[in-house]
């Protein structure tokens, strides 16, 4: 499909139109939330209550809530309405296991792309990661801890890769909340650094082998044994029921 057409007319005025800046930033506020671990998974999204919040109307709530559905943050349930996912321990597997085979690409393209900009780029990240955490600032913390990968993505020059990081990050966020084991260990800005330190040495192999073991020490701090699902009301009470006198 040719973007020659929209790039025009971004150009052309120089900045996106009113509605799609804000449908833009009610989007990032809500990324932020569930980035931040504000949003827990679950929790209902009124559209009406959200409206009133953003100064929207429902159909510009909707219209960003679809946006999150399809990035898979956001389940929405018909006659129900919307909720912040709940990754089952199969899908956790599963955003770990791809996280660790598309950043294992980015690392590698991140060594051979690299320029002292976006390393001291990374340098910042970090730095500001290990200030949150002297404030005790849970919340920035772990959104600048998904942002280091992020910047890494960016520093791989693949936009496609950095689009599916994005995405990732933010369900692993949902995936901490929902199954870490305790309070999580604040060791990720140390194994920041040497992954910047093996990037910047132009160490390949190490880079990689360090943001494996860094995405590997994440899922280890989560408890995704506990696979029994959840009782369905439905198929309990659709089972043919037992008259009295006969032998179950």
């Amino acid at each position: 499909m040719s973007r020659t057409a929209p790039t025009v007319a971004l150009n052309r005025t120089d900045k996106p139109p009113r509605k799609a800046a804000q449908n833009e930033r009610i989007y990032e506020d809500m990324f932020a939330a569930i980035l931040e671990q504000r949003l827990a998974p679950g929790t209902k999204l009124s559209e009406d209550t959200l409206g009133e919040i953003f100064g929207v109307s429902r159909t510009v709530i909707r219209t960003v809530l679809q946006r999150l559905a399809h990035e898979r943050i956001v389940q929405i349930h018909p006659n129900r309405g919307a909720f912040v996912s709940e990754p089952t321990p199969d899908e956790a597997h599963e955003v770990l296991q791809a996280r660790r085979l598309i950043e294992e690409g980015i690392v590698r393209m991140a060594v051979r792309n690299q320029t002292p900009t976006g390393i001291r780029d990374l340098r910042r990240s970090v730095s500001a990661e290990r200030q949150s955490l002297d404030k005790g600032n849970h919340e920035a913390w772990v959104r600048l801890s998904g942002d280091f990968h992020l910047k890494l993505a960016v520093i791989a020059g693949n936009e496609t890769l950095a689009a599916y990081v994005k995405e990732l990050v933010s369900r692993t966020s949902l995936i901490i909340v929902q199954y870490q084991k305790g309070n999580l260990s604040p060791c990720s800005c140390a194994e920041h650094t040497d992954i910047i330190e093996a990037i910047e040495g132009g160490n390949e192999e190490q880079a990689v082998a360090l943001m494996q073991a860094h995405l590997q020490a994440c899922e280890d701090q989560l408890n995704l044994s506990d696979t029994e699902p959840k009782a369905d009301l439905y198929s309990i009470f659709s089972k043919p029921s037992v008259k009295s006198g006969e032998v179950a």
